[in-house]
This record gives C-alpha cells, structure tokens and sequence, in this order.
C-alpha cells in the first residue's frame, strides 16, 4: 500500500474548515480563534503531520538548512565544532547536514556537489590536507549562498573566517621550552599546503631567534599529517648525532603519537625529551604523562562560524562582509614539559 503523507487538506476536510485556516493556525497565525487553534493542533497531532519542507522552500526560497564540512573525524576536534555550531543554528531555527572529507580533495568535491543538491542556504567549512584548488567552493559565492571557513581556510577567497592565533600559540609554546631549558627543539610540521602548518612553523622560528637560538633544519620535518608515518620521524629525530630535548608538534594527534613512540624507546618524557601539542583534544589530558598543549577554545570557533554565516545569510547579496575572526589560545601546561 503507498504510503500517504498527512497534508493540511486531510486536516481541512476532517474539521471542515477552509486550507487558508489550517494552514494559518500551522504557521503560528495569531488571527485564528483559540477553538479552531486548538482543534487544528490536536488533529494534526494525532495524525502526525509534518511540514512539506520542500514545498515551503520553493515559495520561501530558503530550506532552513546549513551545511558543514570538516576534513575528518579521528580527533575530538571536529565533532566538538559541529556540536557548538548545530546549537547556534538550531536556536536560529535552521537544520544541519554535515559530512566529513576523509582528508581528501575529491571526497571534499563530492560532499560540496551533496550540499548544493540539498539545496543549504549556507555552508561551513574546514579544508582537507590535499584541497589547493578552490573552484568547487567558488560556486557557492556564483549561486549567492554564503561560505564561511573555520580553522583550515581558503586565503584566496574573501569570505568570512574563523581561525585562532596560530603564530601566538606556537610562539608561546616553544618560548616556553626555551625558558625551561630546551636547546634543541624540534619540530613535526603539517603540510605547507595548509596556513595553519605556516603559521605554526613561523611562530616556532621566531621563538627561536628571539632566544639567539639557530634554526637548524634537520629538526623540522613538514608531513602529511598521516599519523602512521610519525613513527619514522620521531625515530630519525632520535638517531640524530645531537637528537632533539624537545618536540613542538603541529596538533595533539601528532604529539599523543610521538609520546608513545618515545616511551617505547625506553625514553623519560620529560626528563630526555618534552613533548607540546597543539589543540588541546580530549585525550591529551588522558595520555601518561599528560600533554602539555596550545589549548584553541573549540566551542567558540563554532558557535562564531555559525553566528557568521547566519549573519550572512540574512543579508543581501551586496552586503555581505568577509570579517576574519582570530580567537586566543591558551597554553595548558601538564607533565610532558
């Protein structure tokens, strides 16, 4: 048997009243009597009605919908974005879609194309490691639905962004070592690909010149943030002549690996070696010993990139604005310093 959806002319007829009545009283209408409200409520109740959302969006043109794209889920520090931005949109009274890219660009692509297929009134993004070209998310600006980046962003585009100080926080994290006694830091890169690598890699050296320490390339090695192929450089860091007193990693996953390369090693940590991650993920405070780390304040970069796009999605065209939004960190020292 074809299964039948309630309509507001099921409900119509059943009261005998008019589509306009039914429809006014759903719509939350205030010129409707309390008797015909409170009739119409109870029906559509006890018949499980439901907005034909596509209907509603092909008069309103909107479809109350989001959508956000993250790179992967194998930290806590995606989920924990969509979480705080799903609360903004939801009290702003839109849905969310979301999908993750696998950390990869065609994977990104095919999610984009979904997106605009559901017809969203505006996305949020964070880039894969591979993403260097941008025309799949320039269509969003051709069609006029509103892109705004968050944490990974597109430099190239002029769009709202959300991003944290990612030169402070390594600066910081690495003045740190230095004044702890740390000669020798070395440091696990992202790819360059990515701006947030570069930032961090910029702050790093800088703590080092204004310590009058040299930079000394074989203790930078950039990666493809492939977490299986941290073990072949913690291990070459190692095997160096004058081995590094310390490691600053590009993100905790990085860090939370290397500890546990280090300490099969027979290694103290930190007595022989002190370890700083960066992101503050949920595991870094459960790992022995506990990681010291560049702390990002995870909800905020959410909830700001949902307010954003909210923001822009409300406006005209012609008046959207690309603000960029830089958040503080917060170094959080623990045992692996």
């Amino acid at each position: 048997m074809k299964k039948h959806q309630i309509t507001i002319i099921d409900i119509a007829r059943e009261l005998n009243l008019s589509k306009s009545t039914v429809s006014r009283v759903l719509t939350g209408h205030a010129n409707v009597s309390a008797k015909t409200r409170e009739a119409v409520l109870e029906l559509a109740e006890k018949l499980d009605y439901q907005k034909n959302m596509l209907a509603i969006s092909l008069i309103s043109k909107k479809t109350n919908t989001i959508g956000i794209i993250v790179p992967e889920f194998s930290s806590s520090y995606f989920p924990q974005v969509i979480i705080a931005a799903q609360e903004v949109a939801t009290q702003a009274g839109y849905n969310t879609v979301f999908s993750q890219s696998n950390e990869t660009y065609e994977t990104e692509v095919a999610n984009t194309k979904v997106m605009l297929a559901n017809q969203v009134d505006g996305i949020l993004i964070s880039i894969t490691r591979e993403t260097k070209n941008y025309d799949h998310l320039k269509i969003f600006e051709r069609k006029g639905i509103p892109i705004v980046f968050f944490n990974r962003v597109c430099d190239e585009m002029k769009v709202p962004k959300v991003i944290v100080d990612d030169y402070e926080g390594a600066y910081n994290a690495v003045d740190y070592l230095i004044k702890s006694g740390r000669k020798r830091i070395a440091h696990l890169a992202g790819p360059p690909s990515l701006r947030i690598s570069g930032r961090r890699l910029e702050g790093y050296k800088d703590a080092l010149r204004k310590h009058n320490i040299a930079i000394d390339e074989e203790l930078i090695i950039s990666y493809d943030l492939e977490i299986s192929k941290v073990k072949i450089y913690v291990n070459h860091l190692l095997s160096l002549d004058n081995p590094p007193d310390a490691i600053f990693a590009v993100n905790d996953p990085t860090a939370i690996e290397a500890i546990q390369i280090i300490k099969k090693k027979g290694l103290n940590i930190p007595d022989d070696i002190a370890i700083i991650g960066f992101s503050n993920d949920y595991a870094s405070a459960l790992i022995a010993p506990a990681l010291t780390t560049v702390a990002q304040p995870i909800s905020e970069i959410g909830r700001t990139a949902a307010q954003l796009l909210i923001e822009q999605i409300n406006r005209d065209v012609n008046d959207w604005k690309a603000v960029t939004k830089v958040l503080k960190t917060e170094l959080i020292l623990r045992s692996s310093t």
